[in-house]
């Protein structure tokens, strides 16, 4: 068997708002039908957003249980951390200093989603 193409699928109430979200993220663009977008980032689909007005957002770490999380690894924090906030991104856990060579703060996306803004720290 032979994968053309991996898409992580969200689901949202608001396709607009998730699917910009996470071409902005990612450097892409948005293709739209009525009820599920596509972002295509260097013409390969990478992230699907499923329209699902029934959906509810995980309340991390304390409520409804996240389903999936994306970590994301960056080189630069202080920037990538500016870039999803301004696209939309909710700061849920910042980072933990501790003794580790790897840090990572969570965050949720438009919809609710958690994911991970990951660096190393340590040489």
């Amino acid at each position: 068997m032979r994968i053309k193409h991996q898409v992580v699928v969200f689901d949202a109430v608001d396709l607009e708002a998730e699917s910009s979200f996470w071409a902005g993220v990612l450097e892409g663009v948005v293709d739209r039908d009525d009820d599920w977008h596509m972002v295509v980032v260097d013409g390969e689909p990478r992230v699907g957003v499923q329209l699902a007005p029934d959906h509810v957002a995980p309340d991390w770490p304390e409520g409804v249980q996240q389903q999936i999380h994306l970590d994301l690894w960056v080189d630069d924090i202080e920037d990538s951390h500016a870039r999803v906030t301004e696209l939309g991104a909710t700061l849920l856990k910042p980072v933990d200093e501790g003794a580790s060579d790897d840090s990572f703060q969570v965050y949720a996306d438009p919809a609710g989603h958690p994911f991970c803004l990951c660096w190393v720290t340590g040489s």
